[in-house]
């Protein structure tokens, strides 16, 4: 090979590196818009259990694991449980849950109170079911689940019963 057309390969790699580093740079510091929908959930805030407002917002940047459910739901009653210990196991990965009750103060505080839960929980109250429509299930059924990214997208759904298992999978992937 000459020296030339070593030289031209040298120059060429180099540029490739610096297109990429710059191509790099220019994403961590533009990162791309969420879409409507997910920019519409990061916006909302909910009554916590306290009285006092949940900004979603404050969980961006970290996956999210968001189940509406319901005290009157006995699948969603039956699920929380494997969605605590999910919740356990994984928040050491960065993992965050939140539970979005579509249903009453009184009532979710009464269940806590038989059934405490480690992650966070805020009321939906009725609106959570245009919520969930919103956001994937058109049947508006519960439970349903949905996690976000660490960019703030949707990345999984599911209508009905997580099991452990399923939600484990969440981590590996």
């Amino acid at each position: 090979m000459s020296p030339f057309t070593r030289r031209l390969l040298l120059t060429g790699a180099g540029l490739g590196a610096a297109a990429l580093g710059t191509g790099i740079a220019w994403r961590q510091l533009h990162p791309p818009q969420a879409s409507a929908t997910a920019q519409a959930f990061w916006a909302r805030r909910f009554p916590g259990l306290d009285g006092t407002e949940l900004a979603v917002a404050r969980w961006r940047g970290r996956p999210l694991l968001v189940n509406f459910w319901a005290t009157w739901c006995p699948p969603c009653v039956k699920e929380l449980p494997e969605i605590n210990q999910f919740y356990k196991e994984a928040k050491g990965q960065g993992w965050q849950v939140l539970g979005l009750a579509v249903d009453q103060a009184e009532p979710v505080k009464a269940f806590l109170q038989k059934a405490p839960l480690d992650f966070a929980v805020a009321l939906a109250g009725p609106e959570g079911l245009g919520l969930v429509r919103e956001l994937g299930n058109p049947a508006g059924g519960l439970p349903f689940s949905v996690v976000f990214d660490e960019t703030g997208e949707i990345s999984w759904r599911r209508l009905g019963v997580s099991s452990l298992e399923d939600l484990r999978l969440l981590i590996k992937n």
